[in-house]
């Protein structure tokens, strides 16, 4: 399971336009802050792929924001602090929450669809038919792997015709800036 690092805005109370708007559609009450890949909701800080990202990023489809090396893309944040840096695995075959995480800490599993631009954990609306609002974190993740898995799976096959349920998993965890520089894999 490869380590992917990226960079995103945060979106909450304080960070963000239209939070009061986004509770209110999304139904979901008990969130403090969205931390997610999804771009609408939480845009990545580089937004501009530049010719010297080439070598220290995923050069795949849909994953130009992802970097292999973390030092490379701290080093391109003007200030690390403001945003969410972010540690993920793309399509876990296992609960990943006791690994290591070198400094970053694990916050859950988000359900991106294909284009890795869409949570269909936060920004579509909600799947009443396979997950209830409540079972999300105060952070918009699903904290259980087992469960994170059945509602991909659900999804897929209760909403085959929604873009957005065809989704992958990834795991989530979130440097702790405060923490000091995270050690490197």
């Amino acid at each position: 399971m490869q380590r992917l690092y990226i960079a995103n805005e945060k979106f909450d109370p304080v960070n963000g336009t239209g939070w009061k708007e986004y509770i209110q559609w999304s139904g979901l009450t008990q969130l403090t802050e969205v931390v997610t890949l999804d771009g609408v909701l939480c845009p990545v800080a580089l937004g501009e792929t530049k010719d010297s990202y080439w070598p220290h990023i995923v050069n795949e489809d849909y994953m130009l924001d992802f970097f292999v090396d973390l030092d490379f893309l701290l080093s391109e944040l003007a200030d690390p602090g403001d945003l969410n840096v972010l540690n993920v695995i793309r399509r876990p075959s296992v609960d990943v929450r006791s690994l290591d995480w070198n400094g970053f800490t694990f916050l859950g599993y988000d359900l991106l669809d294909q284009d890795v631009s869409i949570s269909a954990l936060t920004n579509c609306g909600g799947f009443p038919d396979v997950f209830a609002n409540k079972e999300l974190s105060g952070v918009g993740l699903i904290p259980d792997f087992d469960r994170a898995v059945e509602i991909r799976d659900h999804l897929r096959g209760m909403h085959p015709s929604e873009y957005h349920a065809n989704c992958d998993l990834w795991a989530i965890s979130r440097w702790q800036g405060n923490e000091g520089t995270p050690q490197l894999y």
